[in-house]
């Protein structure tokens, strides 16, 4: 697993959002459909023509995760730097954050999501972070999503776990 830690300030997306379901990995299912709808009805390439932040190609972003519904929020977005919104999205400032950032290559969406499923299975049990729990991004680069060396990565805001320390009283 390719994995590097990045600093990133503050920055502002704008796109479309929706609330899918986790249960029976019914999020697994819904999300590419979205991209789908996107990709068929203009907003992935009028997205790619607004993409004015620093942070290049499209953005899956999932937020707002709530356990007791068992529900995230996903966008399709793109990093903007204007002031106004156009008209037909949503805008979001992603906080400023240290990431873990993963590497991808492989075909979508089955790489994507073979990547998030060892990152939190295998690297964060085995990591010195946790999650902080600010908006997660899959950055997309703007090539064709199906070939087998198509290139993206999962950025996640992170943490350092505090380490317990537990007091021992020898006898």
């Amino acid at each position: 697993m390719q994995v590097r830690i990045k600093e990133k300030p503050e920055f502002r997306i704008i796109g479309v959002k929706r609330t899918f379901s986790c249960d029976n990995g019914e999020n697994k299912i819904e999300i590419p459909k979205m991209w789908d709808e996107v990709h068929q009805n203009g907003i992935n390439d009028e997205l790619v023509e607004l993409n004015s932040g620093e942070v290049k190609g499209l953005l899956g972003v999932c937020r707002g995760m709530d356990s007791a519904e068992n529900t995230m929020e996903y966008w399709i977005a793109t990093a903007y730097n204007g002031e106004e919104n156009p008209h037909r999205y949503e805008r979001l400032d992603i906080p400023a954050a240290t990431y873990a950032v993963f590497a991808i290559v492989g075909p979508m969406p089955q790489a994507m999501q073979s990547m998030w499923e060892k990152i939190y299975s295998e690297w964060f049990p085995a990591s010195a972070f946790r999650p902080s729990g600010s908006p997660e991004l899959e950055v997309y680069t703007n090539d064709d999503a199906s070939k087998e060396d198509y290139r993206s990565e999962i950025w996640i805001p992170v943490v350092e776990k505090k380490m317990v320390h537990i007091p021992v009283t020898i006898h």
